[in-house]
């Protein structure tokens, strides 16, 4: 049971970042039996954020590169999603849409998407410093609402990283990342990451609905505008909160 475990740690680690994870052997775990560890992707890449956070002065330049260093260590995957899913909210029909989001160009909508987004996280990181539980409490939850988008969304297609991680699983995929993200948020010691979290769970359930209601379900690329998105909004939520503190 704990080389199993162990297996699926890899494969969440090996589908959502470029951290060094070991070879798999024989009989490797699907992404769907893997989904519970794509939370625990966010502790590497949160300690990652904090800790060039707090080797630099406070102040823009040291958010920039702190969010720099985190898109490198994830290969830049969810602002990918971020942007397909952008671009293809402008299709006219559900089939255009999948259709623009698959395709590897990025368009319009998703430049000025990402641009927005990057630039949003980037000032409200510089507000909030290094602050190690609630930066940890941010990247955990916002992973974490992927795998609650994958249970409560169907996949849109019938291939495709959304349609692999999907499937019949016990809500009990939940528990390990939940944890986690509370005990960081508990650690924190500030009512303000509750108040976070409320507007990434609002943030996060509005990018479901639009996938439910424009493309039908989810997909890979919707699963990643869910965590960038659910994250900005967390930093924003954040920096507001403890400014007004």
């Amino acid at each position: 049971m704990i080389r199993r475990r162990l297996s699926e740690i890899q494969v969440a680690v090996m589908l959502m970042s470029r951290l060094p994870a070991g070879q798999l052997g024989d009989g490797f775990p699907s992404m769907n039996a893997a989904r519970w560890a794509f939370p625990l992707v966010g502790l590497p890449v949160g300690l990652l954020v904090w800790a060039v956070l707090a080797a630099l002065p406070d102040g823009p330049v040291g958010a920039a590169l702190a969010l720099g260093a985190a898109a490198l260590v994830t290969g830049g995957l969810h602002h990918d999603g971020l942007a397909d899913f952008a671009d293809g909210m402008g299709g006219q029909n559900r089939e255009r849409r999948l259709e623009i989001m698959r395709d590897s160009r990025v368009g319009s909508y998703g430049v000025i998407v990402l641009i927005f987004t990057v630039l949003l996280g980037g000032l409200a990181l510089a507000e909030l410093g290094a602050d190690l539980w609630a930066i940890l409490f941010v990247s955990l939850l916002s992973r974490l609402l992927m795998v609650c988008t994958l249970d409560l969304l169907p996949p849109a297609r019938t291939e495709g990283l959304g349609q692999q991680a999907s499937g019949t699983t016990s809500r009990m995929a939940w528990l390990p990342g939940a944890a986690l993200a509370l005990a960081c948020g508990a650690l924190s010691g500030s009512a303000a990451v509750w108040g976070a979290g409320a507007v990434m769970l609002g943030t996060a359930a509005l990018v479901g609905w639009q996938a439910r209601r424009r493309l039908g379900g989810q997909t890979g690329d919707v699963l990643g505008a869910v965590q960038l998105a659910s994250e900005t909004a967390g930093w924003v939520a954040l920096a507001a909160l403890l400014g007004a503190g």
